[in-house]
């Protein structure tokens, strides 16, 4: 990653810990660096927490990741019977309002959930390629 300024959101907890052998490739780490030049307060984790041993539970890569927008048009070409039970499925594990969101492109779809979308499409019959309606790279800034 170059070395260009993160845009770090608020609530994103940092670490400080550069000895870890995640350090170098953190994003918590890099967005603490940055931070610890001009802010007064800093959200942290737990420096008691940190293992340090290469299999850090906070570690977040710094490298952007593949997040996916809306998945409108692969629902045109469900048969209806696999869409109603598709999306009642999702709609049991996201809620109402959150799967509409990422249906429609309102809210990003993280890799995970897009693995989680792919294998409900799978379970109710869908077998050509599923793809959702764009994608974006970004860092991950999920705590």
């Amino acid at each position: 990653m170059k070395d260009s300024k993160l845009e770090i959101p608020h609530g994103f907890a940092l670490c400080g810990e550069a000895d870890c052998l995640c350090a170098a490739k953190c994003l918590r780490h890099k967005a603490y660096l940055q931070q610890a030049e001009t802010a007064k307060v800093l959200l942290v984790v737990n420096p008691r927490l940190c293992t340090k041993d290469g299999r850090c539970a906070y570690f977040r890569d710094v490298e952007p990741v593949r997040f996916a927008c809306g998945f409108t048009q692969m629902q045109k070409r469900m048969l209806p019977d696999q869409y109603d039970k598709f999306m009642w499925k999702l709609i049991l594990h996201f809620g109402r309002n959150p799967y509409f969101e990422r249906r429609n492109g309102k809210r990003e779809i993280s890799p995970g959930e897009q693995e989680l979308i792919v294998d409900v499409a799978r379970q109710v019959g869908v077998t050509e390629e599923f793809k959702f309606d764009a994608y974006q790279e970004r860092q991950d800034w999920t705590n």
